[in-house]
């Protein structure tokens, strides 16, 4: 089996947002990311890993390397990456955890009800595919 890509994220495949932020990400990422759902094989293979990426599906992680982040802290890591002005949330993660994360998890709990889940894959748009793991 080939080795996981360096930087992953992994995200809910049924949440209407989290596949809205990934559309946004593979716009603007340059190519840099790959992207599985957290109830897909890839993730499973990277709990091996990384036992601190939880089974339940109420965040995103990003893995780089041989990191793995959860919630804002994956989310401001991610940002890094990101072309200006998203790069310029980045500093942000130096923050604790428990203060950034209050927003994330509020917004994690109502997501469904605002954004709904989604009854099918997104279907990748041609280049796209190659990027999502499965």
């Amino acid at each position: 089996m080939p080795a996981d890509p360096e930087r992953i994220v992994l995200y809910d495949g049924v949440c209407g947002l989290c596949n809205r932020a990934v559309a946004f990400l593979i716009a603007r990422d340059g190519g840099q990311f790959r992207y599985a759902q957290l109830q897909g094989e890839t993730a499973a293979r990277l709990r091996v890993r990384f036992p601190d990426i939880p089974e339940r599906i109420d965040t995103i992680v990003f893995v780089d390397g041989d990191r793995a982040y959860l919630r804002s802290k994956a989310a401001l890591h991610i940002a890094r990456y990101l072309p200006r002005p998203w790069r310029w949330l980045a500093p942000l993660r130096v923050l604790p955890a428990f203060l950034i994360d209050l927003p994330y998890r509020l917004i994690a709990r109502v997501r469904y009800r605002i954004w709904g889940k989604v009854d099918a894959c997104r279907l990748p748009a041609p280049g796209e595919a190659a990027r999502l793991l499965p």
